[in-house]
Order: structure tokens, then C-alpha cells, then sequence
């Protein structure tokens, strides 16, 4: 079972980028890292989760996981992966139509290897900058206090269920602020350009999809440093 979140210290060497969901498109990734001149001796990305599912790449996740500057959280895709190779009830047909072909297809052992390592992700992570601490989870944050976030990830299902489900902030336009955090950054729901809300930064910008580009937002500054359209 993973740590339910995870902090990482200020970045005194590098910058730290967030990026938005990958769905298995890791080579445009790439392309997007070196836009900015991405350093991994010194620089970090944090991903905010859905690494598979629907694109070519899928089976890189785990060579990405091993990258001592990548860092993820939980999405619900992994959370997918991560109940289909325990046996747990899934709808394989809503699994099918959102890209977890590749993985039903997987010899079992390579499943389980793919599901541990997902089952090893935090639903959320912290990471201190200069102007105070930054944090990222899929989909959104269960509590208005970030600093509550630990106990109710621990004793409730319904919060952990909604750091990596939840849309509602995006669909009601709900500018209010997590207390607790300088920002909070989130992916899971498709947006044509980055958008905040109150303190929360929608950067899952379509990196996958056709027409879309990833995000790529500085940590200490919040600003994106890639073009988005």
C-alpha cells in the first residue's frame, strides 16, 4: 500500500514542472520537455496521474516510474488497473471504452507487475517552493483544508475516491480556494487551455488527444512554460 501522500522538499538545484495526463503518449512527452529544455540531473516533473490507457506508450509507465526525477500520483486509471488485476469488480466494457485494451491483453504476471507499481502511487503530493507549498492530485481535493487531507485519505474511501473522480469544481465553476496551499494543481477533466480556480490549476490540456498539447507549469512560478494551444 502506498504512503496516501508524499512530500517532497524545496528544489534548491532545479525547477519543478507539473504536467497534465499522459494516457500512454510519453514520446510527445518528451517532446515537450525538451521545449523547455528539461534537465533531469536537476530538474523534476510531477505527473498528476492517468499515465495509460488510450494511447501507443502505455507500456513505458513503468520505465517512467523508475526515473528518480518523475513523480506521480494516483489517477483513475491506475486505480482501474489496480482493481482489475486484484479481481475486483470492474465494468470491463466502460474499462474497454477508455483505453485499458493494452492491459486486459497483458500476460498475467506483467498485469501484476504494472498494478503493484500503481498500488505504490500516493493519491496526493506536496512539494515545498520558496512562496510556500504546492500540491497535486488528480482530480481535485476532497477537503477545504489541504492539512486534513491525510487523516481523511486514510479513513475514508468516498475522499480517496474523490482525488482521483471528482469534476464538479470545473463544472460548477467553483472558484473557492483549498486553505493550506500556496496551489493545488489537478488533471482528470480535459480543459482547451489552463485554468484556475480560486487556488486550483486545471492543467490537463489534451497532451493525448489529437488536437490537444501538454502543459507544462513551473512550480515555484506557476506559470506555464510551454505554449499550451
Amino acid at each position: 500500500m502506498s504512503a496516501y501522500l508524499v512530500r517532497f522538499a524545496r528544489n534548491d538545484c532545479g525547477r519543478d514542472f507539473a504536467v497534465g495526463d499522459i494516457h500512454g503518449h510519453f514520446t510527445r512527452l518528451l517532446a515537450a520537455l525538451e521545449s523547455v529544455g528539461f534537465d533531469p540531473r536537476v530538474d523534476r516533473l510531477f505527473s498528476v496521474g492517468d499515465l495509460v490507457d488510450r494511447g501507443p506508450e502505455c507500456e513505458q509507465a513503468l520505465m517512467w516510474l523508475g526515473q528518480p526525477w518523475f513523480h506521480a500520483v494516483r489517477g483513475n486509471h491506475e486505480d482501474f488497473a489496480i482493481r482489475y488485476a486484484a479481481g475486483h469488480p470492474v465494468d470491463v466494457g466502460i474499462y474497454l471504452a477508455n483505453g485499458g485494451e493494452w492491459f486486459i491483453a497483458l500476460d498475467p504476471a506483467l498485469r501484476s507487475d504494472y498494478a503493484r507499481s500503481f498500488a505504490q502511487l500516493p493519491f496526493a503530493v506536496e512539494v515545498e517552493t520558496s512562496r510556500g507549498p504546492v500540491g497535486i492530485v488528480h482530480a481535485d481535493c476532497p477537503v477545504r483544508d489541504w492539512r486534513h487531507l491525510p487523516l481523511a485519505l486514510r479513513l475514508r474511501r468516498t475522499a480517496r475516491d474523490h482525488t482521483i473522480w471528482a469534476r464538479e469544481r470545473l463544472q460548477r465553476k467553483d472558484a473557492s480556494s483549498v486553505a493550506g496551499l500556496r496551489a493545488l494543481v489537478v488533471g482528470h477533466t480535459p480543459v482547451a487551455s489552463p485554468t484556475v480556480l480560486g487556488n486550483v490549476f486545471h492543467i490537463d490540456t489534451g497532451g493525448w488527444t489529437p488536437d490537444g498539447r501538454f502543459t507544462l507549469l513551473n512550480l515555484e512560478t506557476l506559470e506555464v512554460e510551454n505554449d499550451a494551444h
